[in-house]
Formats: C-alpha cells, structure tokens, sequence
C-alpha cells in the first residue's frame, strides 16, 4: 500500500467539540440547527470533492469514503437493523500500528482486528431504513436521528462524527480554505497499553490537541491523526 508521511503543527490543530441541538429521534432536521444542516451541505461537498473515494461497502452494510492513501476509511450504515458490526466506524490498515509495537490480543473487546485491518466504531440504534439510499441520504440519517453524534469545532472550522471511544471522523467545512480536509482522529490509550509507540505509526501523527472539557475549558489531550488536504 502506498504509504505517505503526514506532518501537522499541533498548535493548529483542534478536534470538534460536540454541540448538542435539540433533535428528535425520526424528527427531522430542526430549522433552527445551524450545524445539522450545515454539516449535511459540507459532507456533500467533500463527497464530490473526491468521488473516487467514496464506494458501497457492502461487507459492513454502507458506504466507505477512504483516505487517499488507502489505509483508513470512515464507514456508515445505511440500514442501522442490518449492520453487522458499527453503525458508524473507522477502518484502518494494522500493519503500521503492529509495526510499532501493537500485540492484537492485547486489544480491548471493544477494537475488532480481522484480515489485517482495525475497525473501532459504536452502534446508533436498530433503526430499519426503506431502501439503500445514497452516501449523503444515509448520512443524514445520522443527522436526523442521532444528532449528539455530529459536532462543530469552530477554531479549525470542522465538522465531525463521535464514533465513539474518542475515535472520531472530521471534515472541513470550507475546503477552500482549509488544509485539513478530512481527518482521522483515533484515542491513543488502547493501542499504547496494547504496546505501540504512537510515535512510530507510519502514516499517522502523534500530537497534542485542544478540546473543550465539560465545562467549555481548553484542555489538551493526545490524539493518533491522519489529515488530508484533498484539494
């Protein structure tokens, strides 16, 4: 697999703090959700933005839109009573983090590792959706249904999806204007109990990032990154 070296700056880097709006189970987007329905036009513009990213992933039971360098993808269901494993996830090649130190059997329950990949990703619900839909419809299911899911971080100007675990997907609202247009954001503390040195993860950063705690303070945590600039 083609393997690339990614390089951030810490101090410019910030992952979505989750903004909770009143939504409904089944409601619908509310006029008055400015990130739900903003965040369903941006994911639009990076689907077409790269459409030779984005396939049917029949094996999870959704749609896949993957890293350029073809070693991480973010999944989601388009049918949440047939999914097989998450609804929502993040698939990416072990071949790195098993290169810097990773023992699989010393993975929680909670991270699947099968036919060399990683999966880490959380169920939504049993919902049973009429038809496949398409890549966007099925995101916006998640949108309509399961708003807590979907957050905005407005210092980076990004929009995301918790998969949970504090593993979560992110997309530039602007590509034009931004240099990290989707980004991989994975929980270190799992993988370094399981042995890996997060700073030898070919492919993937190592880095410090600011969030918001629980009572809006920046605080910084570690975080395992691969950014794209897809534009």
């Amino acid at each position: 697999m083609k393997k690339t070296s990614v390089f951030i700056a810490a101090a410019f880097l910030g992952l979505l703090v989750m903004v909770t709006v009143s939504c409904g189970k089944g409601g619908g987007i509310s006029s008055l959700d400015v990130v739900g329905k903003d965040s369903v036009t941006s994911f639009d513009r990076l689907l077409k933005a790269a459409p030779q990213l984005v396939t049917e992933d029949e094996m999870n039971g959704g749609w896949s839109i993957a890293a350029p360098d073809s070693e991480a993808w973010f999944v989601w269901s388009w049918d949440y009573s047939t999914s097989p494993l998450h609804d929502v996830m993040l698939v990416f090649d072990a071949k790195p983090f098993i290169n810097a130190g990773l023992e699989i059997e010393k993975l929680p329950e909670d991270i699947a590792y099968y036919d060399d990949m990683i999966m880490v990703g959380t169920m939504l619900g049993n919902d049973k959706f009429s038809g496949k839909g398409s890549a966007l419809s099925s995101y916006e299911e998640i949108v309509k249904r399961y708003r807590a899911s979907i957050g905005y971080h407005g210092a980076l100007d990004h929009y995301g999806v918790n998969v949970g675990g504090g593993n979560l997907f992110e997309w530039a609202k602007d590509m034009g204007t931004n240099d990290k247009d989707m980004v991989f954001v994975l929980n270190p503390e799992p993988f370094i109990t399981a042995g890996v040195d997060p700073n030898a993860i070919s492919g993937w950063a190592f880095a410090p990032v600011t969030v918001d705690d629980e009572n809006g303070k920046p605080v910084q945590v570690d975080k395992i990154l691969k950014p794209f600039n897809l534009l």
